[in-house]
């Protein structure tokens, strides 16, 4: 593993650190990708675009649009960690994968609508991908694009359904992929489009979670009628779209090694202040056996994330790195916040809201959350049998 930091990146570090504590919207109140509250969209939508403006996001994009392509690769990773660090709001929605897809597959005029869009947050967008059907199996989706008409006057007709969409609720565009062609094989006959949320026939219909929060969407397509010339790529190519895009994006590893610090921080915080058996909890050996354990892992996470940087970075990456890293990653996530909660002893009932709750219910929000990490980006039972067959080349499992 080489990942090596210079004076150069460790003085972007310092200028990063201190813009995010100059413009940063207020303090995250939940654990994980969450969606706002509508009341601090538009302070978002003015800190992504301060960002963008800084050139602290968009950094590889192609100079004409805005980006730094002599720029070190580290930096885009800095950003996500000190913004992590200040456990604040990360740009939401897709808008990073729609402008990768953009950017390599996009029509110049495409990029000239939409790409200042994103830079000024005048869009957020959402990904369109997943389906109840089609979740970690992602080519299984139903979702139809029926071509009417011939030349600048020709549209798709879209019917369908998708679910698991983050930020739906706010999002200005989506990101969507749907089937153009029902009788080419599985991972073929799939179109990227790029849709404008406010069409008629787009009903989006939040979910109520277990959390309380409302984070994920259910988007519905009735006879939703998308002009020709929004399509991203070839029609019918939209899966080596979405899988291109899907690789370019990868700062968002950084955010892994440093959120599972400062949440083991919080751990050893909330047990200074907690008693087990009429003792501080400090005191008591199984409880520092316990929390040890957890460090070493969170030590573990952070090794495997800087791994999976070099890689990158060297282009030396293997088919089980990433899988490998979600799984370990939200694994200790959930027992991190499990722990969390337990350390509380009877109050780990309380919930968010209660005045006697530690943290105001933050242990509870995570713990309940935390649960979303092992599904979301692909259930890690399906990721372990890629690292086994893919990573490792063991025999297929029986379809």
């Amino acid at each position: 593993m080489r990942l090596e930091s210079t004076p150069e990146l460790e003085a972007f570090r310092k200028k990063v650190r201190a813009f995010v504590a100059e413009h940063a919207p207020e303090r995250k109140t939940h654990a994980g990708v969450r969606a706002p509250e509508p009341e601090l969209m538009p302070a978002i939508r003015a800190w992504t675009a301060k960002l963008y403006e800084a050139g602290l996001l968009g950094i590889n994009w192609p100079a004409e649009y805005g980006g730094r392509p002599d720029a070190h690769p580290l930096e885009p990773f800095i950003v996500v960690e000190e913004i992590t660090r200040a456990r604040t709001w990360q740009p939401i929605g897709a808008a990073a994968l729609a402008s990768a897809a953009l950017i390599e597959f996009g029509t110049e005029e495409q990029r000239v609508r939409f790409l200042p869009r994103i830079r000024a947050c005048e869009d957020v967008w959402c990904q369109l991908f997943s389906e109840p059907g089609a979740g970690s199996d992602l080519a299984a989706l139903q979702t139809r694009a029926r071509r009417e008409g011939e030349g600048d006057d020709a549209v798709f007709v879209v019917a369908g359904q998708k679910v698991w969409t983050t930020n739906g609720q706010h999002a200005d565009m989506g990101y969507l992929l749907a089937r153009t062609n029902p009788d080419a094989p599985k991972h073929k006959g799939i179109t990227a489009f790029a849709l404008d949320m406010r069409t008629p026939g787009v009903e989006v219909r939040p979910l109520r979670e277990i959390t309380g929060t409302t984070d994920f969407n259910e988007v519905f397509f009735d006879a939703v009628r998308i002009p020709a010339a929004n399509v991203i790529g070839e029609v019918d190519n939209g899966w080596r779209v979405a899988m291109s895009s899907l690789g370019h994006e990868r700062s968002g590893v950084a955010a892994q090694g440093v959120e599972m610090f400062a949440v083991l921080d919080d751990l050893l915080g909330l047990a200074e202040n907690s008693t087990v058996r009429g003792r501080p909890a400090l005191e008591d050996s199984a409880t520092r056996q316990s929390i040890g354990e957890l460090a070493t892992r969170a030590h573990v996470n952070a090794a495997m994330v800087n791994l999976a940087q070099s890689r990158m970075l060297h282009h030396t990456e293997q088919p089980a790195d990433a899988p490998l890293g979600k799984i370990f990653f939200s694994e200790v996530n959930h027992d991190l916040a499990a722990y969390g909660v337990a350390l509380q002893g009877t109050d780990g009932a309380l919930t968010e809201g209660d005045p006697s709750v530690a943290a105001n219910g933050w242990w509870q929000d995570a713990h309940l959350y935390s649960r979303a990490y092992t599904i979301a980006g692909g259930a890690n039972e399906v990721l372990r049998n890629q690292v086994a067959e893919r990573g490792l080349g063991l025999p297929r499992e029986p379809r």
